[in-house]
């Protein structure tokens, strides 16, 4: 006698997958990129004080360790300035 394959009365057929839909690409428009820099701008203000703070301290410190002097952090600075020119 052939032995069936018994299947469950419940069972419900399986549906293929449909793929899913692409959404369309956002074209960058003037105001999105206005926006982009807005906040990218808002990040700066954000963090740039900090980042002041810092190396105004790490200044101050280098000064109190007697690591270097005045006139070498003027000569850093300055040589920083032509640097980013």
């Amino acid at each position: 006698m052939a032995k069936r394959r018994i299947t469950s009365r419940n069972r419900v057929p399986r549906r293929p997958a449909s793929r899913t839909k692409k959404t369309p690409a956002v074209p960058h428009t003037d105001a999105a990129l206005n926006r982009r820099l807005h906040d990218l701008t808002e990040r700066i203000d954000i963090v740039l004080p900090e980042v002041t703070a810092r190396v105004a301290a790490l200044e101050h410190l280098l000064l109190e360790l007697k690591v270097c002097t005045m006139a070498d952090l003027r000569h850093a600075r300055e040589f920083v300035r032509l640097q980013e020119a």
